[in-house]
């Protein structure tokens, strides 16, 4: 029986799995229907959510860490490097796949990481290599296969620019989740997390400051959109993940948040109407197939 606290867990969780994935899709609207600005978005997006989620650390936790993570110079630089590389690195990468080509193919992309960091711990020797992390590459290269080419070697579904980009974000996320072990180890993910989207924010603002954008050519409804990518598909699809943690196992979690690719691809297909082959769907089954295998590979 499902105890009142992992039922908790379980709905934060797929709430916040969920509202990542989707975010992605109203971010695909924003770019090409809207021609939204893909560097504004992402600063906007890095600047906001980062402060919401200090202020509700700093409302619903321990304050006093919201400033003490950059008492230590060592920890300072961390965190800066953290934020450029690994969040920007990330978000910006993930955001220019979506741009160029969907956000289906994006996040799917995006969802390689696991597989970059098996192949990066063995090269490290930091890991032996198993049957189950051989299967997950295998898994991973065949969804690729599948998902870029529907079938038909001689074309792509997508411009090789967005490949590129999602590609490139897996390595970005790869390097976030592996980078931020020594940081998460002494301090709270909402104050790691929450200052890293400030500095990454505040690092792309110089290239792109977020008041150049000609806000008197804004509708309603692109701010309801714009409203919905920065408070549901980053702040709180964030803090429900990581709030899901203290009712539910680290494993749990993993397998649950698989939710965010599928959501990604369903409301790309169906409320974009984006074109989906039977072969993309297998390569999309392959590459969560290979996520669910990596997260119940982990120690719960």
């Amino acid at each position: 029986m499902i105890r009142p606290n992992q039922k908790k867990g379980l709905f934060l969780v797929i709430t916040g799995a969920t509202f990542w994935g989707i975010g992605g899709t109203v971010s695909q609207k924003l770019f090409q229907q809207y021609a939204i600005d893909v560097n504004w978005l992402v600063t906007i997006r890095l600047l906001i959510a980062g402060f919401l989620l200090l202020a509700v650390q700093w409302v619903r936790k321990d304050y006093s860490e919201v400033l003490a993570v950059w008492k230590n110079r060592k920890t300072a630089v961390q965190l800066i490097i953290y934020g450029i590389i690994g969040m920007l690195g990330a978000q910006y990468t993930y955001m220019a796949s979506i741009n160029h080509g969907n956000a289906a193919v994006a996040t799917l992309l995006q969802y390689l990481a696991p597989v970059m960091i098996i192949i990066y711990l063995v090269i490290r020797k930091q890991t032996v290599l198993t049957r189950n992390d051989l299967l997950a590459v295998t898994l991973a290269l065949i969804g690729c296969f599948f998902l870029l080419t529907n079938g038909y070697i001689s074309q792509l579904s997508v411009p090789v620019i967005a490949i590129i980009w999602g590609v490139l974000s897996g390595l970005a996320l790869a390097f976030y989740t592996l980078y931020a072990v020594p940081l998460l180890a002494r301090y709270d993910t909402l104050v790691i997390v929450g200052w890293a989207m400030i500095i990454g924010g505040l690092a792309l603002s110089f290239i792109h400051p977020p008041w150049q954008l000609d806000f008197t050519n804004l509708t309603l409804e692109i701010y309801l959109y714009l409203f919905f990518v920065i408070i549901f598909g980053t702040m709180i699809a964030f803090w429900f993940y990581i709030e899901s943690l203290q009712h539910l196992s680290p494993k749990q979690t993993s397998l649950l948040g698989s939710l965010e690719p599928l959501s990604a691809v369903l409301t790309t297909v169906i409320w974009l109407n984006e074109p989906f082959g039977i072969f993309q769907w297998i390569g999309t089954a392959c590459i969560i197939g290979m996520t669910l295998l990596v997260a119940l590979n982990k120690d719960s």
